[in-house]
């Protein structure tokens, strides 16, 4: 095992993986420079008011980085591509064409592919920012513009959620980790230090055990996320021997590792996408001139907010958005003709066919526990805020969540590229 001391001198002596980190670190400088810069016209005051009121915009600036909070050029953030990607993955179910390109034709398949995610998210980010001023100038944060002006800032919006997608993926290619989800990280580790102050300054002794039930919760989250992260299920492989002129070649035996929880941080990305766009959509209906159309979207608004509705349908789309990331994402026909191409089998179990559907059980089994898992700890901060009555409580766990599982794959991800420097 490595001393801590030995990797960080390794680290620092690979300055392939230094300029990647030095590239994150800027990238996200920049990002944070534009949450900070709002759009004209603003009542800050209305708008605090409203965060407090609503968890829907809070869970919103999440994805937002920070920018919805004061209404900045970015506040669409990454929302509309988070939504396009899902959108994208859907629709794999229902082309074969475009599963197959997504799966079959490797790298070039995946390149058009995210291609057309991007195509999608343009038209997304317009109807997305359209929705949003219209909510806000409802509310009184945004005053009322002419119909010029107010394209002018739809415009804006779009052209910073278009931004952030291109510079997410610049953070993928040229940088470390996955973009999409280190900007979210980036807006939720920047809100860190006014979140204490805030604390600190109304801080209530009465509520010192909901504090400390709190932050009891969140250390058991951490050690849950990363203990399920981290576990695998080894399947064994054993590569047959082969002759080749006067030497014999193969022969040895290793193991597949398939992981509990082999979709990380993304079903919770997807849950969250889902559950923002009803109550976007029953925001516009409630500045209907219909009576009708008013109160059943006040009604439908009201429901949604309810702690238990909420935290229910949370933890259904997080365990299915789980099971169906793991389908899209691993192939058990495409590692089943690997295996038998490289001369390798499982014990016990014949090649090809066999094997895919051996491999198909084993991640049904071992998703499982892993979504079921994820889905509890999403919905315990809910849990907690319904039955103490603080809105910070789901938010924060629902940041927590994320900033766990972004932090364990970027060490994963530092950790072989140190492996790959020292071999």
């Amino acid at each position: 095992m490595q001393t801590l001391r030995e990797k960080a001198s390794l680290f620092f002596s690979d300055w392939t993986l230094v300029r990647r980190v030095v590239f994150v670190l800027a990238a996200i400088f920049i990002f944070r420079a534009l949450a900070s810069i709002p759009i004209p016209g603003v009542n800050l005051d209305a708008l605090a008011q409203l965060f407090s009121q609503n968890q829907f915009f809070g869970i919103l600036n999440i994805f937002a980085g920070g920018g919805l909070s004061n209404l900045s050029i970015v506040l669409l953030g990454v929302g509309p591509y988070i939504t396009a990607s899902i959108i994208m993955q859907l629709m794999t179910i229902i082309f074969p064409k475009l599963k197959a390109m997504y799966q079959e034709e490797g790298e070039a398949g995946r390149i058009r592919f995210a291609q057309y995610s991007r195509l999608l998210t343009l038209p997304l980010a317009v109807l997305q920012g359209i929705a949003f001023l219209v909510i806000l100038t409802r509310q009184g944060i945004v005053p009322s513009l002419p119909p010029f002006e107010f394209a002018v800032n739809v415009g804006i919006v779009t052209a910073g959620s278009m931004l952030l997608m291109w510079l997410g993926e610049l953070i993928s290619e040229f940088g470390i980790g996955q973009g999409v989800s280190m900007l979210i990280f980036a807006g939720i580790v920047s809100r860190l230090p006014s979140t204490v102050s805030q604390l600190i300054f109304t801080f209530d002794a009465s509520q010192l055990p909901v504090y400390i039930a709190f932050v009891a919760v969140a250390v058991v989250t951490i050690a849950g996320v990363v203990v399920v992260s981290e576990a695998e299920r080894p399947i064994p492989v054993t590569y047959a021997k082969r002759v080749r002129g006067m030497r014999v070649m193969g022969g040895g035996t290793t193991y597949l590792p398939f992981r509990l929880n082999q979709a990380g941080v993304i079903p919770i990305i997807f849950a969250l996408s889902i559950l923002l766009l009803p109550q976007m959509a029953f925001g516009l209906l409630a500045g209907s001139d219909s009576a009708r159309l008013v109160k059943f979207a006040s009604d439908a608004v009201a429901l949604l907010n309810n702690h238990w509705v909420y935290g229910t349908s949370y933890f259904v789309l997080v365990f299915i958005f789980t099971y169906f990331y793991t389908a899209v994402t691993f192939d058990p026909n495409q590692v089943a003709q690997n295996l038998q191409r490289d001369g390798a089998f499982i014990p016990g179990v014949r090649p090809g066919a066999s094997t895919a559907d051996y491999l198909a059980k084993v991640v049904t089994r071992i998703t499982l526990p892993g979504a079921l898992f994820l889905g509890v700890i999403a919905v315990l901060p809910i849990v907690m805020q319904g039955l103490t009555g603080i809105n910070t409580l789901a938010i924060g766990g629902t940041a927590l969540l994320i900033v766990v599982s972004v932090v364990l794959d970027l060490v994963r991800r530092i950790d072989a590229q140190l492996a790959i420097r020292e071999y």
